[in-house]
């Protein structure tokens, strides 16, 4: 969910009430980069890292990045380098730690397994996040923003502590030198000794339809073990609908009945499978099981919960849209750089308004969601339809694809408290994401206008009075 929003805390909650909690993998090494900026509260960082099996890239990831006390609030963070297909050792060494320390500090305390999401369009971010949860004993990775047929195989890999490869995606003309983005093990631990035993988690893939359960259960490159079958209402990234692309006339693309997945078709593909999208309630978890669902994965009740990661005051202010019956939530076709429908709620003070992003300085500084691309010279280089206008046309893109684009990294980054503060003393907006459930968020929220907590949930989903 988003960036750090379905954190440790939220993710050890779930699991410790006996369900499978996940944190995002996204943008990981940046979040425990700026949580150490900000003083590590509570020392979790800290108590995290002096477990990650390398003492030197832990000692030397505190020393760059650990500010005793935090830094001042209009102060900025420290810059960290972009990844790319061949990353600087720091952006290495950070991504692997943090997606260590958030799956370490999720798996604390009790036996439970716990995953990790990840999305398929961040190529060149994949195999550090995905080794760094493996060190860590992460039981599941779960997928989607693609087709990620080619991590399963790489799991395998890393697990038996051998190099990992994945081809990136790139833009430019037909016969352009394909870009390989490897990780290495062996490599990682050239300064420790050998490669600790990892076991390899189960893998589940999110589809949108029974076409692409199918093309991963049979040519991925490993074992498949599960599917989440998502919905056009759930949050974040949404597979685009099938067809040539139609707009509602709020601007919202058109889904239809070639949209909805045949589920026996899933079904007798063996595997477990479980259904997202609007179906936190008891109805819905019985609707997913008649179809032969084993359960349900649930996003939108969770991400605005105590546990969570989102900023307080950002959650309070929803909670008291959700109470007022105005909380919606916009299906972006143009927002993501990635080109995926992206979910926006709709929300005062946030990116949401065109207006208020059309006042955001253009700047990329982080890069997660760049294409990579074959220049003149026939190298690779990158852009991003979220950075300013001026760079992205001179490294080939075009004007049309510029149209409605939000820096998603940033943006979400402010969501959860770690925004960026430029040199005019100006803070980064949240964009906040979510699904179309937060229109029923009412139900969770106390009578007497306190918080709710991931066992409310849970217990509701269950039927517990």
């Amino acid at each position: 969910m988003g960036v750090a929003v379905s954190n440790w805390r939220l993710a050890r909650a779930v699991s410790q009430l006996g369900q499978l909690g996940v944190v995002s993998g996204t943008l990981i090494g940046v979040v425990l980069a700026r949580r150490l900026q900000q003083g590590d509260p509570g020392g979790h960082m800290a108590r995290a890292l002096s477990h990650f099996p390398i003492p030197a890239v832990a000692e030397r990831i505190m020393r760059r990045f650990f500010v005793p006390g935090g830094k001042a609030p209009d102060a900025p963070f420290k810059a960290v380098p972009m990844p790319g297909v061949s990353p600087a050792a720091t952006w290495t060494e950070l991504t692997v730690a943090g997606s260590f320390a958030e799956v370490f500090l999720a798996r604390e305390g009790h036996d439970r397994p716990v995953g990790v999401n990840l999305l398929e369009k961040l190529q060149v971010a994949t195999l550090a996040s995905l080794f760094g949860a493996m060190l860590a004993g992460v039981g599941y990775v779960i997928m989607g923003a693609g087709i990620p047929r080619y991590i399963p195989g790489n799991l395998d890999r890393m697990a038996a502590g051998e190099a990992a490869e994945l081809k990136v995606d790139i833009e430019g003309s037909p016969g352009s030198v394909d870009a390989i983005s490897r990780f290495d093990p062996a490599e990682f631990f050239r300064e420790h000794g050998p490669v600790p035993e990892i076991k390899r988690p189960l893998f589940v893939g999110i589809v949108s339809s029974a076409t692409l359960a199918i093309t991963l259960a049979r040519k991925s490159n490993g074992r498949v073990d599960g599917f989440v079958v998502e919905a056009e209402t759930a949050g974040g990234h949404n597979a685009p609908p099938r067809g040539p692309l139609q707009l509602s006339p709020a601007g919202e693309p058109v889904y239809g009945p070639r949209d909805v997945p045949d589920f026996s078709k899933i079904a007798e593909l063996g595997l477990p499978f479980w259904l997202a999208g609007s179906r936190a309630d008891p109805e819905g978890l019985a609707a997913a099981k008649s179809v032969g669902a084993v359960g349900i994965q649930v996003g939108t009740a969770f991400a605005f919960c105590a546990e969570s990661g989102i900023d307080p005051a950002i959650r309070l202010a929803v909670h008291r849209l959700a109470r007022e019956n105005r909380a919606r939530v916009f299906t972006d076709p143009l927002a993501s750089p990635t080109g995926f429908p992206f979910k926006v709620l709709q929300m005062d003070g946030t990116l949401s308004g065109q207006a208020t992003y059309e006042a955001r300085e253009r700047v990329c500084d982080l890069g997660y969601l760049r294409q990579a691309y074959t220049r003149p010279d026939g190298a690779h280089g990158y852009r991003c339809s979220a950075e300013p206008d001026a760079d992205f046309l001179r490294k080939g893109g075009t004007a049309s694809e510029l149209v409605g684009r939000k820096c998603l990294c940033n943006g979400l980054l402010a969501t959860i408290g770690l925004g960026q503060v430029r040199a005019d003393g100006v803070a980064e907006l949240p964009i906040i994401t979510s699904g179309d459930e937060v229109a029923r968020l009412a139900r969770f929220l106390p009578a007497d206008g306190g918080d709710y907590h991931a066992s409310n949930v849970i217990d509701h989903l269950l039927g517990v009075s």
